[in-house]
């Protein structure tokens, strides 16, 4: 198997290839104002919630967000964490008032956004709202926040919102690392708690430097509702592991569970990547009509633990051999996250090494299936060997007893 290294110092090599010393100046002066942001507790742990844009698109109204409010709530996914409810593209008017104010589009959303925010939050909720580091957003249906930063801040903050994800589309040519600032400024001047979702889409590598400007950095394009699509963007995402802590996540996009377009085994592959990366948990697919099969994924109590642990390390990926995998990171507890994958069309046995996910090799521990949801009799020292289907996966908790 091949072990994988030297991603430390690839990524420093990285950075001081595309980050320009006067905007490193300008990030490490912005110090002092991104301790006011991390004061406010924001993404101690990775975001849960929900966005609309994997299913929806533009399709979306005040009904739409107000019934998955209510679904988040029915279905217990509130209780289990998932609780901003975000508004992606589309919901604005095209124009802004006289006094260059966004306006929500009165045909979908009637009631304004302030009145939404109070709706979404009488269930527990959070609302969060979309906007872009460009002169129009990427449906270009509705102005972006380009030179109108300081503004658009202080308007979410009077409506209420909570989380901001802010696009790249239609900008004006430079740098994000100059625009994606103005905006930070902006949200900690309207004083008030707003996770900032940077979404360049790993254009300038955004994990080298998103820390000291939002809570989570796109390290993706799009993703879509296929496997290899998914998988792709798992890849890309692990290369930043490192960068990730509490206060600010790697973000490979949203998830696709339950849209419809992978088989059960690749969603639970899919949930399970996201989870032990520490990615945000933002639910992509429709929650009103969910089936049992998709809410049994997204509310596995288990896996959102690893990915809510107080630790805040995401999993790399450790070894690999061809479309066999080896994924592990470690835990509070002193206690070890391990998925094993086969990306390969057959089906297929992996051997997960102690020294191979940091520990030592007489160790012994016991392994708690988190699919299976039991704790496997056997005991491990030194090794722990699973077999999978074809785009499978096994995930375990491992708890050294001596």
């Amino acid at each position: 198997m091949e072990k994988r290294v030297g991603v430390g110092f690839l990524a420093l090599g990285l950075l001081l290839t595309i980050v320009p010393m006067a905007v490193a100046v300008r990030l490490f002066d912005f110090e002092e104002a991104r301790r006011y942001l991390l004061a406010n507790d924001l993404g101690i742990t990775p975001p849960m919630g929900w966005n609309s844009w994997n299913h929806f698109n533009c399709k979306i109204d005040e009904k739409v967000i107000k019934q998955t409010a209510d679904a988040l709530v029915a279905t217990g996914l509130a209780k289990l964490g998932y609780e901003y409810v975000n508004i992606d593209d589309c919901w604005a008017e095209i124009n802004r008032d006289e006094n260059r104010t966004l306006v929500a589009k009165k045909s979908t959303f009637p009631s304004g956004l302030k009145a939404l925010a109070g709706y979404v939050h009488s269930k527990g909720l959070k609302l969060g709202i979309y906007s872009d580091a460009g002169y129009f957003t990427c449906s270009k249906t509705m102005p972006g926040s380009l030179g109108h930063e300081e503004k658009d801040a202080k308007t979410f903050a009077s409506w209420g919102i909570d989380y901001l994800k802010y696009d790249n589309c239609y900008n004006d040519g430079s740098r994000p690392t100059e625009r994606y600032p103005i905006m930070t400024r902006a949200l900690m001047k309207a004083r008030r708690p707003i996770f900032f979702s940077l979404c360049e889409w790993g254009d300038m590598h955004p994990a080298l430097w998103g820390s000291k400007v939002g809570n989570s950095w796109r390290t993706t394009n799009d993703i879509a509702d296929t496997w290899d699509s998914m998988i792709s963007r798992a890849d890309m995402n692990e290369v930043y592991a490192q960068f990730a802590r509490p206060g600010g996540w790697n973000d490979p996009d949203m998830l696709e569970v339950g849209n419809g377009g992978m088989t059960k085994d690749e969603y639970i592959v899919h949930f399970s990547i996201w989870a032990i990366s520490k990615a945000p948990l933002l639910i992509g697919c429709d929650v009103r009509n969910a089936t049992k099969e998709t809410l049994e994924i997204i509310s596995n109590k288990e896996v959102i633990a690893v990915n809510q642990d107080t630790l805040g390390v995401q999993a790399k990926k450790v070894r690999s051999e061809g479309d066999q995998e080896i994924w592990a990171g470690p835990l509070s507890g002193y206690r070890v996250a391990l998925l094993l994958v086969n990306r390969g069309p057959w089906r297929y046995s992996v051997t997960a090494n102690w020294d191979d996910i940091g520990l030592p090799s007489g160790t012994v521990v016991e392994a708690r299936d988190l699919w299976e949801h039991k704790t496997l009799k056997k005991r491990f020292v030194g090794n722990l060997t699973a077999t999978m289907d074809s785009h499978a996966c096994k995930m375990y908790i491992l708890k050294p007893i001596s």
